[in-house]
């Protein structure tokens, strides 16, 4: 791979015209298709395998003129202060905003809350049921502005009208976070190199990737369903990983120039060395974003190929556009005036920093002691991960101020909490001989549980044998104590069909939501696991060792761990929660675990490629096993140190999301980098490498003969490029020929 990475690196660098038009053809393209098509997103779930599904499925055959399985909106209307809903002009104005939404786009019923009972007891607020024709996925603009209109003709009456709702499109705001993380990356960069354009190339190329992956999900979003936060992600991750690989190529090819290679030449080595690793560390990310995909669950598969998309394009970029960049710039990549004089010092010493040497060497001289701290620092942040809770996203964790979370409140002010989360029992009694009696046994079983605060009336189809009933629970939607709500009605459910011989399920969005999250928690174990063995074959492919891989592994772990303890100490416990822009505590988004694990294994493989890959180097080359360490450190050190910090300005950066999910995802994945770039890789790594010494290189024989050979490091691309100029200094060195006679 190296070897051919080495003439993709000259010829991108020699065809740089060609490269260029190709990318923004490549550019034009998506943009110009992106920006002709008109596609919304989605946040519904399909969860196939679960009772939830079976039962919106039936629903869905059996009440096709109720659209069970329409999207729904509620719109919630609040009184002024000393004012009620039941009478005088307030109540007029409720019934005529009422009758506008009924003659609204797609809207098949509108439940009248003066004859619904959705009238709170104190008269000072009162909400509408809207069902929509369609799905989610299907309401277009038109209805959804048909909708607003309606709610500020309320507004503009003196009523406070807000609505919520899964019809209620929540866009994936965007926000001023992306701009900071790139300021920050900015300043990162140019610490690093000392120069504005060796700063820019990556700032260039992370910009110039995002567009097109942006634009790229934009237009599929015209032909697939795709949730919001597809593109917001894809951002994320693909603007931090584009800067790291760009970082790490720059980097090389300064130090290959400086080593007096020519412009061209020292960009297919660069290639060729960090570009391998570049390749294997992109591979890893993109096939743990891909196998989200496995788990079934609509949301994660859209997230997880999207980032995986922006990932790879971000490694295709690394490796075409931006060597051709470089041969734009050529030897001026070196040129700079914003050297301080740390930098100088560090430029004299071929681009060494000291303090990653002082460091290696500390770590390498105490190996048990830091070993110990770091361990049991990572063991303490892990401790609040066994209080972990799990909870979809809901109106509850939207924006403070925005419709659906004004919603939210005013309905759990008004009624109570649950009846944000409404459940939606079907007594399925096709098989009983007598289903209305099947169904009012229902009812009353639901009656008599302690957790419920109302029961309907049950409804049926048009054949008489299927019943829908809503129970309302009296905790939140995300509540543990409706997590068990659902349970025990499914429990005594059991009992109802042995008697009555008709099938009781529960579904709706809060029970989707559970059982996605049951899911999801189920899958994490499994998930981590086959991370894990991936981590394992691939490490040991790159570094022909056992006991490297494990110890790579088990650090992948202890950070994983760590990361989930700090979100659960900050979006569940509430700690430092204020400083961070969480304005309320609830369980953690049921998504971010599994994610988190995909994407820091990724990350994780990236840093210990980059580093001990120069331990290894020096090691085969005749260095101690210390002394290995301390290379790796000397050379690796600086650049990883950059590469942490930009990635966790870019993720940090999106803390300022209004998006619970985003927010706390970006969260995870800045204390992730942190704790695994400084103190797994840069600390327990050379602690451990010290302490195994040279039995950290041993590979049994049988192994070593079975195992491929995939040169990540570039040892045989130095060895046929010393071996050529070898031959060609020979050529030079010979005698010519001499005239006889």
């Amino acid at each position: 791979m190296a070897t051919f990475l080495h003439r993709l690196g000259r010829f991108a660098f020699r065809r740089r015209r060609l490269v260029l038009m190709l990318w923004i053809a490549v550019l034009a393209a998506v943009g110009i298709g992106a920006a002709s098509v008109s596609a919304g997103t989605s946040d519904s779930f399909t969860i196939p395998g679960t009772q939830s599904q079976k039962a919106l499925d039936l629903l869905g055959k059996e009440f096709p003129q109720a659209s069970a399985a329409g999207a729904t909106a509620r719109v919630v209307f609040e009184a002024p202060d000393g004012r009620k809903l039941t009478s005088g002009g307030d109540k007029a104005e409720v019934v005529s905003l009422v009758a506008d939404l009924r003659k609204a786009s797609q809207v098949a019923d509108v439940a009248d809350p003066f004859t619904g009972g959705t009238v709170s007891k104190d008269g000072s607020v009162a909400y509408a049921q809207v069902t929509y024709k369609v799905a989610q996925a299907d309401v277009t603009d038109r209805a959804r502005a048909d909708l607003k209109s309606v709610a500020d003709r309320g507004d503009r009456a003196g009523l406070t009208v807000s609505t919520g709702g899964n019809a209620v499109q929540v866009k994936s705001e965007q926000s001023a976070g992306e701009l900071i993380g790139l300021a920050v990356a900015a300043v990162a960069l140019v610490i690093t190199f000392g120069s504005l354009l060796a700063a820019g190339l990556p700032l260039l190329t992370a910009v110039f990737g995002i567009v097109v992956a942006v634009s790229a999900i934009t237009l599929t979003s015209a032909f697939v369903d795709l949730s919001s936060s597809t593109s917001t992600l894809a951002l994320m991750l693909g603007l931090a990983v584009a800067i790291d690989y760009a970082l790490f190529i720059v980097s090389r090819y300064r130090g290959e120039i400086r080593e007096g290679h020519e412009p061209e030449e020292a960009a297919g080595r660069a290639l060729g060395t960090a570009g391998s690793a570049v390749v294997f560390a992109g591979l890893t990310v993109v096939i743990a974003l891909a196998g989200l995909s496995i788990i079934g669950v609509g949301l994660l598969t859209d997230i997880g190929l999207g980032a995986a998309g922006a990932v790879a394009i971000a490694v295709l970029i690394a490796l075409t556009l931006l060597p051709a960049l470089l041969g734009f710039v050529g030897p001026r990549i070196m040129k700079g005036r914003l050297k301080t004089r740390r930098m100088r010092a560090i430029e004299e010493r071929g681009g060494v920093d000291p303090a990653g040497v002082r460091w290696a060497r500390f770590v390498t001289r105490n190996p048990v002691k830091v070993l110990a701290v770091a361990v049991a620092a990572l063991f303490a942040l892990a401790i609040p991960a066994l209080s972990l809770q799990l909870a979809m996203p809901s109106d509850s964790s939207a924006a403070p101020h925005s419709t659906q979370r004004v919603a939210y409140d005013t309905i759990t002010k008004g009624f109570g909490p649950g009846y944000n989360g409404p459940l939606t029992v079907v007594v399925d009694a096709r098989t009983s001989d007598d289903a209305k009696g099947a169904a009012q046994d229902a009812v009353t079983l639901l009656g008599t549980m302690p957790d419920v605060a109302s029961v309907s009336p049950a409804t049926f189809n048009q054949a008489g044998d299927v019943a829908l009933i809503r129970a309302v629970p009296k905790s939140s939607p995300s509540s543990q104590d409706t997590v068990d709500l659902v349970s025990a009605i499914r429990d005594r459910g059991t009992a109802l069909h042995a008697d009555t011989g008709a099938e009781l399920m529960v579904t709706g969005t809060t029970a989707l939501n559970i059982d996605i999250s049951a899911k999801l928690g189920g899958a994490l174990v499994p998930y981590l696991a086959v991370v894990v063995g991936l981590a394992l074959v691939l490490l040991l492919l790159v570094f022909r060792s056992v006991l490297v891989p494990l110890k790579a592994a088990a650090g992948f772990l202890l950070s994983v761990l760590a990361t989930l303890g700090v979100v659960v100490a900050v979006f569940q416990w509430g700690w430092f929660a204020g400083a961070l822009g969480v304005d309320q505590t609830a369980p953690i988004v049921s998504l971010l675990p599994i994610f988190l694990v995909g994407v820091v294994f990724g990350l994780a493989m990236d840093y210990q490629v980059f580093l001990v890959t120069r331990m290894r180097e020096e090691y085969v080359h005749g260095a101690e096993p210390t002394e290995a360490v301390v290379a790796g450190f000397r050379h690796g050190a600086r650049v990883v140190t950059a590469a942490a910090i930009i990635m966790i300005s870019v993720f940090a950066g999106f803390l300022l999301s209004d998006t619970a999910l985003i927010k706390s995802i970006g969260l995870g994945l800045a204390v992730a980098v942190l704790l695994d770039a400084f103190v797994v890789r840069m600390t327990i790594v050379p602690a451990v490498m010290t302490l195994l010494g040279r039995r950290a290189w041993s590979l049994p024989g049988w192994l070593d003969r079975v195992l491929p050979n995939v040169d990540v490091e570039g040892e045989k691309l130095r060895h046929l490029l010393a071996k050529a100029q070898d031959t060609e200094g020979t050529r030079d060195a010979e005698p010519l020929p001499t005239a006889r006679g």
